[in-house]
């Protein structure tokens, strides 16, 4: 079995944490492409076929630029954090028209003791929440056997960091799921250890996930009338 990550990915992205600036980088630049990126780059390349399984209309795309991997550079423009880069790696298993329309991804994160993969709708705007919502409100059913799936939700959080208090407008308080309807994000994910991902058995265990998540990713896509 091959294994991607070691000990090595994590040291580079700690000491990224503690030193981030241009200078730290540039002198630890090889370490970046030889312990993160390049392994990251392999990983997606054998995802790929694991991918399809789930739907032939995601992409696990490993080339460096326009593909999976998210840049580690940040951008700064808007924020008041002008840290020049990100201490993690993250990359997001696209769907093929999601340049065009918005569309839910699946995406893997490496970071040191904050590994997880997920899927779902991050931060979608107004007008996608309320697609989904909408479908949410009239395909109860449907979303209470993927998304309330006892072994699913035995398996994967709904992620909560940003929720409504109050029942979004023009859905009644007393809907079956209307907790569900307060969701700003639509995502669910699993955290994944750190022995998970330096281990053997890496590229297993995510597609394991890939395909456990497929249901949820499958209903959102439904909800955004796309293919999956």
């Amino acid at each position: 079995m091959t294994t991607y990550f070691s000990d090595a990915s994590f040291k580079f992205l700690r000491g990224l944490a503690r030193h981030n600036d241009k200078t730290w980088f540039a002198a630890h630049k090889a370490q970046y492409e030889e312990h993160v990126r390049q392994p990251f780059q392999r990983l997606l390349t054998d995802l790929q076929p694991d991918l399809a399984k789930v739907s032939t209309h995601f992409r696990a795309e490993p080339k460096p630029v326009g593909g999976s991997l998210f840049r580690i550079h940040r951008d700064t423009r808007f924020s008041g954090d002008k840290a020049p880069y990100k201490p993690w790696q993250g990359a997001r298993l696209f769907h093929e028209r999601s340049k065009q329309v918005p569309a839910p991804s699946f995406y893997l994160h490496l970071q040191p003791g904050e590994c997880f993969v997920g899927a779902g709708l991050w931060h979608p705007k107004p007008d996608t929440q309320r697609r989904v919502r909408q479908f949410i409100f009239d395909n109860p059913g449907t979303w209470k056997a993927t998304a309330h799936d006892a072994r699913f939700r035995k398996r994967f959080d709904f992620e909560e960091s940003e929720m409504l208090t109050r029942p979004p407008r023009g859905f009644p308080a007393d809907f079956e799921f209307i907790e569900d309807l307060k969701h700003k994000n639509f995502v669910f994910w699993r955290d994944l250890d750190d022995a998970t991902i330096t281990g053997p058995k890496l590229r297993q265990a995510i597609a394991a996930d890939l395909a456990a998540l497929g249901p949820f990713v499958d209903y959102l896509c439904a909800a955004l009338d796309l293919e999956f």
